[in-house]
C-alpha cells in the first residue's frame, strides 16, 4: 500500500540550476538540499519545504508540460501572492483557496491554502 508521497520530479533543461535556485528558494522559500553524491553529476537540484520535496532534473529536449504539474499546500498564500501579483487566486476547489505560478522553465505548479468554512 501507498504511504505518501516521497518526492515529485520536474525536468528542466540543462544548465538552467541558478535560475531555478532563484525561483524555489528565493521566491517560494524552499530550502535546496544536496543530491546524493552518486546523482549529483547529473545536474539538476532538488528542494524541501515542511513535508513537500521537489526534485528538478535536467533532460535534454526538455519541454514543459502544459496540464500536468504539482499541487503544493501553503500555510500563507497572501505572502506567496506578493511574489507573483500577476497570479489570480480562484476558489473553484471546495476548501481550498489557490493560484498557478510557472517556474523559470516553464513547469506549472498549483498552490493551495485550505480555508476555514
Amino acid at each position: 500500500m501507498i504511504t505518501g508521497i516521497h518526492h515529485v520530479q520536474l525536468a528542466a533543461p540543462p544548465g538552467r540550476e541558478d535560475d531555478l535556485r532563484a525561483f524555489y528558494s528565493g521566491r517560494l522559500g524552499m530550502i535546496e538540499i544536496p543530491k546524493p553524491p552518486d546523482l549529483a553529476g547529473r545536474g539538476g537540484v532538488w528542494f524541501r519545504s515542511g513535508g513537500a520535496e521537489l526534485h528538478l532534473g535536467v533532460e535534454e529536449g526538455f519541454r514543459a508540460a502544459r496540464k500536468a504539474h504539482p499541487a503544493l499546500l501553503v500555510d500563507d498564500l497572501d505572502e506567496v501572492l506578493a511574489q507573483f501579483p500577476q497570479s489570480e487566486l480562484d476558489r473553484k476547489i471546495p476548501g481550498y483557496v489557490r493560484l498557478y505560478v510557472h517556474d523559470p522553465v516553464g513547469n506549472r505548479l498549483e498552490l493551495l491554502q485550505p480555508v476555514s468554512r
